[in-house]
């Protein structure tokens, strides 16, 4: 779990930052152990999101708040916590609706279909 505390989420990327410059932004706050700027499978091209992991979690977290807001290659960057950010937002964003009756927009099925006798 040590390498999760030590997880940052940062959002908001120009879609031409990539890996080194993104290090290179966050390297002052102490050891990088990786750097990851999620692409597009197909494409090839950022989708304007990444990963950074610092080996210790205290630094992960001076780096998170100095960061978080900041510019890099002109575009506001949100940076968070990995495990914090992600999970929480897809919990409430999905978890609610395929649980509920009525329209489901994610089964493609008629808002009607719960109430056909």
């Amino acid at each position: 779990m040590s390498s999760e505390e030590g997880k940052l989420f940062v959002g908001g990327l120009n879609f031409n930052t990539d890996e080194q410059a993104l290090e290179d932004h966050f390297s002052s706050f102490g050891p990088i152990s990786e750097v990851v700027v999620v692409k597009d499978r197909e494409t090839q091209r950022s989708r304007g999101f990444g990963f950074i992991t610092f080996t210790n979690p205290e630094h992960a977290s001076d780096a998170m708040r100095a960061m978080n807001g900041e510019s890099l290659d002109g575009r506001q960057i949100r940076v968070d916590h990995a495990g914090k950010s992600a999970r929480g937002s897809r919990g409430g964003a999905f978890g609610a609706h395929g649980s509920q009756g009525g329209y489901d927009r994610y089964s493609g099925g008629n808002y009607r279909d719960n109430y056909d006798n």
